[in-house]
């Protein structure tokens, strides 16, 4: 820490030295000509002969993350977003004040350069500087070890270091956004119309999870933030509108581990006059086609193992899939003390006071979804654990429901929508109760969205899709704070 204080002291001391120099310590504009990646894809291959005979000018920016000084040279990297290249800083060439100006730059200043594209003596591609232009003074050194930095700690709560360490990170964040830009692209294609519905909401619903709560001076009420935009959305296909989508931010009260975050991004979207069975279709072309534009392939590795998209993914029933896994009997699916059997053979801790459904979630959870690893659509649900989904016509304990499970983890959940307000009034209600019963993850009672449904809301689809889950995917990330700028973290200590 004295360390860092006296480098920081002795950078204070440059601010006054620049100034009495006439130089801005924090510069104005700059107009930037060149990135350094355009430049070295362009350039970078040509020969030290074919440079000097062409002479190519550029004008560049970026921070210093490399300084080598030898008496009236010096050599400086500069880092430009994820690109990096070479600046040659001479006396002969700059002139005395500029050289100056050199003699006083320190690792993380940011500096625009002007000049020739040339190779060293040892061939390495550089701009062999004529102007230096001082944009802003670095008061703060570069922490230690900062080149590939690797403290976890250090990278998720100072993303800035990570960013300017770590110049791979940069790529994880621009596939993010090509993802998103594919996914807005795709839906809008297929008709479905961009909307937004509220952060804040009086009732959280859509999603069985606690909601953190606010409250809201003017109005004297508690509110609540969003845990999902669903019955929002459905109020818009109630209201005539025949394709909706929201890319959107959820936030749920609940832990953090490499799979959550309380604040997370999804896509949610619906659809009229559709069915689940729609749903499969577009999620397999959907992601397919993103795979192919942003990874340029449909085959890629995740941590270890190679997922494959080529369709047509499987299609495997919930109740067959945890009779097959664990080869059980079909009696467990009728039986709450079968069920309880088959969780203590297979090792599984359940809550003796669990319903029967409950019961075979957990070991559904504990086996099945651990097998999950190329894609997988897991589909009709039983009704308790879904109850915003309509009942199959040809069993109504099960619904039209599916989870889309890649790498063992659930990626996506969609459903035919229950459209029947009266079903939909019954469903909440026993939900109530198990809130009562000390379920604070259970869903609230929506007079206003039972309204809505009272009006007519023709047959639907809707799906949610976890962004930053299908990021990790397509960017072979193990943990969701990988691919989220600014993950949640405890307080500093």
């Amino acid at each position: 820490m004295d360390d860092l204080n006296d480098q920081r002291i002795q950078r204070l001391k440059k601010l006054d030295t620049l100034r009495a120099m006439g130089i801005s310590p924090h510069g104005t504009r700059f107009e930037v000509k060149d990135r350094a990646g355009d430049l070295l894809r362009l350039h970078g291959h040509k020969s030290k002969e074919v440079l000097e005979q062409e002479k190519i000018p550029c004008t560049i920016a970026g921070r210093i993350v490399g300084l080598r000084r030898f008496g009236k040279a010096a050599f400086a990297v500069l880092q430009d977003g994820s690109d990096r290249l070479q600046v040659y800083l001479k006396k002969d060439l700059l002139g005395e004040q500029q050289h100056k100006l050199a003699e006083e730059l320190d690792l993380g200043d940011w500096i625009g350069v002007t000049g020739i594209l040339f190779r060293t003596k040892t061939n390495e591609f550089t701009v062999e500087a004529r102007q230096l232009t001082f944009l802003s003074k670095a008061l703060r050194p570069l922490p230690e070890k900062w080149h590939g930095l690797t403290d976890v700690e250090t990278r998720y709560r100072q993303r800035y270091v990570d960013l300017i360490a770590n110049p791979e990170v940069h790529e994880i964040f621009r596939t993010r956004s090509r993802i998103i830009a594919g996914i807005r692209r795709y839906l809008t294609d297929k008709g479905f119309l961009e909307v937004e519905t509220p952060m804040m909401q009086p009732i959280p619903g859509g999603a069985t999870a606690r909601p953190f709560t606010t409250h809201h001076n003017a109005l004297g009420i508690d509110l609540y933030l969003r845990i999902a935009p669903e019955l929002y959305l459905k109020r818009l296909i109630v209201g005539g509108f025949p394709r909706v989508f929201e890319i959107n931010r959820n936030f749920r009260n609940e832990g953090i581990s490499t799979i959550h975050n309380p604040e997370f991004t999804m896509l949610e979207f619906y659809q009229a006059y559709a069915d689940y069975n729609d749903l499969i279709e577009l999620t397999e072309d959907m992601l397919t086609q993103l795979a192919q534009e942003v990874l340029g392939k449909t085959t890629f590795e995740y941590q270890g193992q190679m997922i494959s998209f080529e369709r047509p993914w499987r299609r495997w029933s919930y109740f067959q899939a945890l009779l097959e896994v664990n080869r059980l009997d079909a009696a467990v699916l009728k039986d709450r003390d079968a069920a309880l059997d088959a969780a203590k053979r297979l090792r599984i801790e359940v809550d003796p006071k669990a319903g029967h459904v409950q019961i075979l979630n957990t070991i559904f959870e504990e086996t099945v979804e651990p097998q999950l690893v190329q894609p997988t659509f897991i589909t009709d649900f039983p009704t308790e654990l879904s109850p915003l989904a309509r009942r199959k016509d040809s069993d109504p304990t099960l619904t039209d429901r599916f989870e889309l499970y890649i790498a063992t983890r659930e990626i996506a959940n969609a459903f035919s929508e229950l459209n029947d307000p009266l079903d939909q009034r019954r469903r909440f209600e026993a939900q109530a109760a198990q809130r009562e019963a000390g379920d604070e993850e259970a869903h609230y009672l929506d007079e206003d969205f039972l309204r809505a449904l009272e009006y007519g809301m023709p047959p639907t689809a809707g799906e949610g899709i976890g962004i930053d889950r299908l990021v990790m995917l397509f960017t072979n990330q193990a943990s969701i704070r990988d691919v989220i700028l600014f993950p949640q973290l405890r307080p500093e200590k």
